[in-house]
């Protein structure tokens, strides 16, 4: 008699977890894998690199403190070639750290010494967010004095050229070009972009910032995304 076969269930994300501590990767990797995600490890950015060139990943696992490539120009080179979500791990008097991280395309971070739980809750919050928009559920593309937003391929052009952007910089930006010349409180663009349990306004600061550089926009004299002190953002109108 002929077996109903299954088909297999949808691959389980897999996460790149780099430290070159074997406690810290060995305590993440426990931690990770009893939630069900496949898990790599490397302990220097060398090899971190050469990792996730070869693999597909979901979320980068990224410290800062790393022998030879540190964790930022880790990142930075990761950016040329991948879109994984890059959650960095820095120390807790570096502030600096953060900041860089961020700037450089990481979209998340975590200061040791942390807590594997909220490690756990903030790879998971990555995860939810959609990896792209099918063309019948995204909106219209928005199109602002030469900016072409368009969510359904995750595409932005300006003035006719596209332009590079990280998965959260894309995110926050779609998110305030759905309603043009509306201001969007940072509470909402929080939620919107990094999930609900997210209340660090770095986050929003600094990717506002890159989006700035690569939009080529001046935050006293803004193009497309203007500041409302004490509120948040809003994109120009049309």
């Amino acid at each position: 008699m002929e077996r109903n076969v299954q088909p297999d269930p949808s691959p389980r994300p897999r996460i790149l977890i780099v430290d070159d501590e074997l406690p810290i990767r060995d305590l993440v990797r426990g931690y990770l894998e009893r939630e069900g995600y496949d898990t790599q490890s490397a302990e220097d950015g060398a090899a971190a690199l050469s990792l996730a060139r070869d693999g597909d990943f979901d979320v980068i696992v990224l410290d800062v403190m790393l022998p030879g490539l540190d964790g930022i120009e880790v990142c930075r080179q990761i950016r040329t070639f991948s879109d994984a979500y890059v959650l960095m791990l820095t120390a807790r008097s570096e502030e600096i750290d953060k900041l860089v991280g961020l700037a450089v395309g990481a979209d998340d971070y975590l200061t040791k010494p942390f807590s594997p739980r909220e490690l756990v809750a903030r790879v998971k919050a990555l995860l939810r967010r959609p990896r792209a928009a099918t063309a019948l559920s995204a909106p219209p593309p928005t199109s602002n004095s030469g900016l072409v937003v368009d969510p359904a391929r995750r595409r932005v052009t300006l003035d006719g050229e596209e332009v590079e952007l990280t998965r959260t910089e894309f995110d926050l930006l779609a998110a305030l070009g759905r309603d043009p010349g509306v201001v969007v409180q940072r509470a909402e663009l929080l939620e919107s972009v990094w999930g609900p349990d997210y209340d660090d306004d770095h986050l929003i600061d600094v990717h506002i910032a890159n989006l700035r550089r690569k939009l080529g926009d001046q935050a006293d004299a803004p193009r497309f995304i203007e500041t409302v002190r004490g509120v948040g953002y809003r994109m120009a109108g049309l």
